[in-house]
């Protein structure tokens, strides 16, 4: 078993994410939540899982494994083949599985009881910098934005990442967003500059929400 280092109130941890589009949410929800009450309790290291469909039928799913041997030996079980080729069937055209080379869970309150989280994907030009930005802004937003519960941050090669950051309304996390004091803004617009390219946001308005119990 790996360690789990603690930093403030973030652990790292081993993510995967799943990404595709779906013209079915209905039937990929209902897939997930086969996999949940039939096949969760024989993944051993299988910490929790969020997921969602937007507005455009794009599905995300974003794991969390107590580490990558976990991972993999979920992967090798006969019954998870059974079950990705049923899901595979919901998705449409190309559906990517990414391991991340490193994944940071932040836990500022509950983010199982989010009500809604944002997927953010995209490239920084340095994701040791990025990093140090990330834990120094999500410490200042404790206190203006009590609404965010957390985030869940999964690095891959070339700088790139996929974070999900959960909260307890939309309707809180964008008037958060609104009201930002300027010593929050300047921290965010230091992040911002590391960014290399675009960032695409994928709104979870009915997020599905699993732990392993």
């Amino acid at each position: 078993m790996t360690t789990v280092t603690r930093r403030r109130e973030v652990i790292t941890v081993f993510g995967q994410v799943v990404q595709g589009h779906t013209a079915d949410p209905a039937g990929v929800r209902e897939a997930m939540e086969r996999w949940v009450h039939g096949q969760s309790p024989g993944a051993a290291g299988w910490l929790g899982s969020t997921a969602g469909v937007t507005e455009d039928g794009t599905f995300i799913a974003v794991a969390r494994f107590d580490s990558e041997q976990a991972a993999r030996a979920n992967s090798d079980r006969p019954e998870q083949d059974r079950w990705w080729a049923e899901i595979s069937r919901l998705l449409d055209g190309e559906v990517t599985v990414r391991d991340g080379m490193r994944t940071e869970a932040y836990h500022a309150g509950d983010p199982d009881q989010a009500g809604f989280v944002q997927v953010v994907q995209g490239r920084v030009s340095d994701l040791d910098r990025a990093r140090g930005s990330l834990h120094a802004l999500q410490e200042a937003l404790k206190v203006h934005l009590p609404c965010l519960l957390g985030s869940v941050t999964i690095e891959y090669d070339a700088g790139r990442f996929t974070r999900a950051l959960y909260f307890s309304t939309e309707e809180q996390a964008r008037a958060g967003e609104l009201n930002m004091p300027p010593e929050l803004r300047h921290r965010d617009d230091e992040a911002r500059e590391l960014l290399v390219g675009p960032i695409d946001f994928l709104d979870l308005r009915q997020p599905w929400l699993y732990v392993a119990r």
